[in-house]
């Protein structure tokens, strides 16, 4: 066993000292020590509950003849970050998390980790770090969050952020937004809706790093229960067989979580975090790669925000296993792969069927015959863009518009709630990018405010930064090269026309080669003055399209 580094032999009395400090037994010294990585924390309210899920995941090592040891994981709340000076935190701290469970791991010869996640950054950091090790590793997320009910509607927390432009262009007031502000978020749980941490924790569980169910079952039922627990006895299990993430995480298995992504129009997020948990187990996921499987993918399920279905009801329609076997039967999910379970998928797959043909609709009847995600390239973005093509209404697919500039979200954001941007326009949010802003920020609050402001079908926005899963409208983020690394988006001028082609996968700058090298030739890059854990993040980021990944 890997942990008899810290607890066998002679020369390890005093380690078994320490362990004895603990409570352990002599029994419990001769069995598999496993790491339980609890992101539990009162801060956030898909973590909140996560004490309870990390009991029951104890248990199950427990029963399976393991010693859980529980640590503890930072985690940000991205809601609570938005529209602030936070939110330049958040992807920074999925490098913090990888990094902590590696020096928990290593520094205390763990024979297997759990990890205990739920929301926005953890996730992925956590998959991160599990690569990484290569050591028997599952995660198990706190699960999604109960849609609330205003006035006999559906809500979640998106629609609080839509209703502060709902206000300001007088289809709200203010008293109707603090009775929605109570009820849009009812559970603990990540927040409803395929937003960035429901999009992980499923596509965790398509990559085969997490047991079916974990993307969908919610946070508030007893089956979440069970599912940790058994997620505890089958990390056992993958130890006994010596079955590590890498074996299960191969190439084909990407490709797999990939085309669920498409499939169900998940948060543009994951193509930032996907291709990060990949380059830890020595896979390439260029953003190509991502293009190549939307153009073959199609839209099986309408997911809050772009349509009217929850998580808990995907989990009801058959969750990740009913959509991956009706992805297989188009040959577009590789079924030969090794799951959690420690098992082939074919096996999981046969169990597989969908029990409500309208929330996940058969190939037949897909919702669009591409998938959720589209990477753009162009002149003004040579290294490529991403935006959520299931989010974006028809007559937005293609757009031509002016620049309205902006070198700030919060420039952006006040313009858009004073009645400054107009139809047709084209906002451009830039040194918001990874290593320019720093921290590539979300831009929920500008995107929701054009929505709320009644501008959605009209209006486009261009960032370096990036969105929420929650973002829905004609929104392309990551555009690179960023701002401050001398990108094209940097020479943008108020006026400027920008053309958007969704289908042609262009995004365009309208401005004469010629006009562009004088602005070249004039540029000064824009630096902000950062310290501490910002500055070092600035100097070793990479660019969106890489992931922004920390460089070696």
């Amino acid at each position: 066993m890997r942990s008899d580094r810290v607890k066998k032999g002679l020369e390890r009395a005093p380690h078994r000292s320490l362990f004895r400090a603990l409570g352990l037994t002599d029994e419990e010294l001769k069995k598999p020590l496993v790491g339980i990585a609890n992101a539990y924390n009162e801060v956030v309210p898909g973590h909140m509950h996560l004490r309870q899920v990390t009991e029951a995941v104890k248990a199950g090592v427990r029963m399976a003849g393991g010693v859980p040891l529980e640590f503890g994981v930072i985690g940000v709340c991205d809601g609570i970050a938005m529209n602030h000076e936070g939110m330049k935190y958040s992807l920074v701290s999925r490098e913090i998390i990888a990094d902590s469970i590696e020096i928990m791991a290593q520094a205390h010869a763990f024979d297997a980790l759990v990890l205990v996640s739920s929301c926005d950054k953890i996730t992925p950091g956590m998959l991160m770090a599990a690569l990484r090790l290569n050591i028997p590793a599952l995660l198990i997320s706190g699960g999604p969050m109960l849609t609330g009910s205003f006035r006999g509607q559906k809500v979640n927390l998106i629609s609080v952020f839509e209703g502060i432009g709902k206000v300001r262009a007088g289809e709200m007031d203010e008293e109707d937004l603090a009775e929605l502000e109570r009820c849009a978020c009812p559970t603990c749980g990540s927040c409803a809706g395929m937003f960035t941490a429901n999009s992980m924790n499923c596509l965790s569980e398509a990559l085969g790093l997490a047991l079916p169910g974990n993307g969908t079952v919610p946070a508030v039922s007893a089956e979440r229960l069970r599912l940790a627990k058994l997620t505890g006895i089958k990390v056992m299990e993958l130890l006994r067989k010596r079955i590590t993430p890498r074996k299960i995480a191969t190439e084909a298995a990407f490709r797999n979580a990939i085309a669920v992504d498409m499939a169900l129009g998940c948060s543009t997020n994951t193509v930032l975090h996907v291709p990060a948990i990949a380059r830890e187990a020595g896979v390439d996921l260029s953003l190509q790669i991502f293009d190549e499987i939307s153009r073959k993918t199609p839209v099986l399920a309408s997911l809050i925000p772009a349509g009217p279905h929850s998580v808990p009801e995907l989990d009801e329609a058959g969750g990740i296993p009913a959509v991956m076997a009706e992805l297989s039967r188009a040959g577009l999910i590789e079924t030969g792969v090794l799951t959690g379970l420690g098992v082939p998928l074919s096996k999981v797959l046969k169990e597989a069927r969908i029990r409500n043909p309208e929330v996940i609709r058969p190939l037949e009847k897909a919702y669009r015959e591409e998938g959720g995600i589209a990477i753009l390239w162009g002149t003004l973005a040579p290294e490529g863009a991403v935006v959520k093509t299931s989010a974006v209404i028809p007559e937005m697919m293609r757009h031509e518009g002016p620049a309205r500039v902006f070198d700030s979200e919060e420039e952006a954001y006040k313009a858009i709630l004073s009645g400054k941007i107009r139809p047709g326009d084209v906002v451009v949010i830039r040194y918001e990018g990874p290593r320019g802003g720093p921290g590539m920020r979300e831009m929920l609050s500008p995107t929701s405010a054009i929505i709320g402001m009644g501008l959605g079908s009209s209006v486009a926005l261009i960032t370096d930064g990036r969105f929420s899963g929650g973002t829905q409208g004609a929104c392309i983020g990551h555009v690179s090269p960023e701002a401050a690394e001398g990108g094209p988006i940097a020479l943008v001028r108020e006026g400027d026309r920008i053309l958007i082609d969704i289908p042609s996968r262009r995004l365009d700058l309208l401005v004469p080669e010629e006009e562009l090298e004088a602005r070249r030739k004039a540029f000064r890059p824009k630096r902000r003055r950062v310290s501490g854990v910002l500055a070092r993040y600035a100097r070793l980021v990479s660019s969106g399209a890489k992931g922004a990944v920390l460089e070696e």
